[in-house]
């Protein structure tokens, strides 16, 4: 009887393990060093420290949420990575659904609805410096992305990781500018 339940609870976590896109995880390996963070629906609350009843409607359809940071420092994420990242999103059965400019950033929302698998939401905000991925199990209102991004990147705990994030990789940068100039 342990084995079927200890079978049985390695099947469910197997499956919590690949909610998450295919190709997001392939990003977060191949910018090895990105920052990431998962939220689930209670850490997601926590965010919400004025109590706004709008980010919890926003945020009650969803289970999970990766959030991606990968630098554009190190000048391998180009427009044309870009668009093959977009093309391997919509492999996936993601469609794209919003694109809007806000505060200097393009952001992307794709949507994937296939009968018998989980809903799941792809929000890429894109800027001149980073690529931010919300991979997200679940939905949300598409409208609202951008305040959903903006309370995640206000949060003094993320965003002083993020910042920190940041930092770290453009000093890292900037040494490595300053080793080939001595060199």
């Amino acid at each position: 009887m342990k084995r079927t339940g200890i079978l049985l609870l390695w099947i469910v976590a197997a499956s919590f393990a690949q909610a998450q896109s295919k190709t997001t995880l392939a990003l977060e390996e191949k910018y090895e060093g990105s920052l990431t963070l998962f939220f689930y629906k209670n850490t997601l609350r926590m965010l919400n420290q004025k109590e706004n009843e709008e980010f919890d409607q926003l945020i009650k359809n969803i289970e999970k949420m990766k959030f991606l940071l990968v630098s554009k420092d190190n000048g391998r994420l180009g427009p044309r990575e870009y668009r093959a990242l977009v093309a391997e999103y919509q492999k996936e059965s993601f469609e794209p659904i919003v694109t809007s400019r806000i505060d200097g950033r393009n952001f992307d929302v794709y949507l994937r609805d296939e009968k018998g698998k989980k809903p799941g939401t792809v929000v890429l905000v894109n800027d001149s410096s980073s690529l931010y991925v919300l991979d997200i199990v679940g939905t949300i209102d598409v409208s609202k992305a951008g305040a959903l991004f903006n309370t995640i990147d206000g949060s003094t705990d993320i965003g002083e990781r993020i910042k920190h994030f940041t930092d770290r990789e453009s000093d890292s940068v900037r040494a490595k500018k300053k080793k080939v100039k001595v060199d």
